[in-house]
């Protein structure tokens, strides 16, 4: 006998996402944290790709940009050591907010709790074992040691991930020597900052905005806040950092002095924070009913891409593992998991590893590099395909029985109408159900999908197809006027 459909150990964003998707898809998800309470040390400070779309999609875009902290939409971002400029773009490839990750933990958490999930904080899994019908965690709690059983447990307990390790489940890559400290400061009084960014400092003169590169490391310098400076260092230190330790501001400024050779006058600090980076990558998201998402999964060596991809993980695996517990899965539909978030994982992977390439040469060769990549990026249609890589909207998975152009993509927010008025893909997908949206009067094809998803009639003023059968992530399975394809759809995700 269980207690909770599905275990997730781990409340970042992932697990909690993941905790909300399930709850949408009808499942009973249990989270356990080991930490009693949220840490303190500061970790991501924005979300980006196409992960905001989604949260557009569950209606929670709105609640998520009452927690930004910069009004200033970032046009700009950094790629390796060079800048993809966006602002020639009516509507940026990358869209990104500037949001604290304990803001958006908080968020996740009471939206996760207001769909009826349960978060245990202070409760560390220290031991695991599984059969053919279940897996059982071992609990450390703060009334002592007890056990819980679940059909499914996922580990989404970031990079160190005791859940990994206890799967046997191998993590292999490279841990750079690198260490990047992170500081939001008040411009305090004796520095002068100029329009164009640079600033000018007692001792060391003037600093150009942007990357001061030196023997000993890197000074990065820009302002996306008035009255607020954004600093960071980076180092190589073939030590391992503890995440737990804050970062201080006498920390950034022993840093500063190392790579510039002399001090910046720093302000009070609005944000510290330090990280190391990693490239590694699950050899498998899932052992038996033990599944892994998010850090646990892969590690990125570049900011602005983590958050997004892990949580795509669990708007990916929410409603297939709630079909299998549920019993109406088809053959096969959870080990999709792996084959199309794995490949989403490497790809990210990809583009990261390139950054690395980019921002670790400190000889000519490697500054040339960086001066022919930034002048390739001066090209549009350049500009415009990096910024959906790093995204993950180019992110395309196989589906069978659909030939169409769209089938495998992210399906876009077309604006309906139907008999009860004006709609979107974005309200039709809020309740996280799959849909067959017939946007040519065509009962043959709703007949197919009766009974088994959400059937909506409507009209787009461009109409992309027939029809389109479109996944509770999102993702567009079938799309067209051909019955025997997305019968062929049907059968594959949603059964016969």
């Amino acid at each position: 006998m269980t207690d909770v459909d599905v275990i997730i150990v781990g409340a970042g964003p992932t697990g909690l996402m993941l905790a909300a998707e399930l709850r949408l898809a009808g499942a009973r998800p249990l989270i356990l944290e080991r930490r009693p309470e949220q840490g303190k040390t500061p970790k991501a400070h924005g979300l980006s790709g196409q992960i905001l779309d989604l949260l557009h999609y569950r209606g929670l875009l709105e609640r998520v940009r009452g927690l930004v902290t910069d009004p200033v939409p970032p046009h700009r971002f950094p790629f390796g050591g060079v800048h993809v400029d966006l602002t020639r773009f009516e509507e940026p490839p990358l869209k990104a907010l500037s949001v604290r990750q304990q803001s958006l933990e908080r968020l996740l958490e009471e939206h996760a709790i207001e769909l009826g999930a349960e978060v245990r904080r202070g409760h560390e899994v220290v031991g695991l074992r599984q059969d053919d019908e279940s897996v059982t965690a071992e609990v450390r709690g703060p009334e002592g040691t007890y056990e819980v059983t679940a059909p499914y447990l996922v580990g989404c307990d970031g990079g160190r991930s005791p859940v990994r390790s206890m799967a046997g489940i191998g993590f292999p890559g490279t841990t750079y020597p690198e260490v990047n400290r992170i500081g939001q400061v008040k411009i305090p009084d004796g520095l002068t900052v100029h329009d164009n960014g640079d600033i000018e400092t007692p001792e060391l003169g003037l600093i150009k905005a942007g990357f001061t590169r030196t023997d000993t490391g890197v000074f990065a310098l820009g302002s996306l806040t008035p009255g607020i400076l954004f600093i960071q260092t980076t180092e190589d230190d073939p030590g391992e950092i503890d995440d737990d330790v804050p970062m201080t501001l006498t920390e950034l400024g022993d840093s500063i002095r190392r790579v510039l050779g002399g001090d910046v006058p720093l302000g009070d600090p609005v944000r510290l924070s330090r990280y190391q980076f990693s490239a590694r990558q699950a050899e498998r998201y899932r052992e038996g009913r033990i599944l892994l998402a998010g850090d646990a999964a892969h590690l990125l060596p570049s900011t602005g891409t983590a958050i997004n991809v892990g949580m795509s993980d669990s708007v990916n695996l929410a409603w297939k593992l709630a079909a299998e517990i549920q019993g109406r899965a088809p053959e096969g539909l959870l080990d999709t998991y792996h084959a199309e978030r794995h490949a989403a994982g490497a790809r990210a992977l990809l583009q990261s590893r390139a950054q690395v390439a980019l921002r670790r040469g400190h000889d000519e060769a490697a500054e040339a590099l960086r001066a022919v990549f930034q002048e390739l990026l001066d090209d549009e249609q350049a500009a415009r395909r990096l910024a959906s890589h790093v995204a993950g909207t180019d992110t395309r998975y196989p589906m069978p029985g659909a030939g169409h152009v769209l089938a495998g993509t992210f399906v876009p927010d077309l604006a309906l109408e139907t008999d009860e008025g004006a709609t979107s893909v974005a309200e039709l997908l809020r309740p996280a159900r799959p849909v067959l949206l017939d946007l040519a009067g065509r009962p043959e094809l709703r007949e197919l999908a009766q009974g088994r998803v959400d059937v909506h009639i409507a009209k787009a003023e461009d109409r992309p197809a027939d029809a389109l059968l479109i996944r509770p992530d999102g993702y567009v399975a079938w799309a067209g006027d051909d019955a025997d394809g997305l019968r062929e759809s049907l059968a594959a995700w949603f059964g016969a």
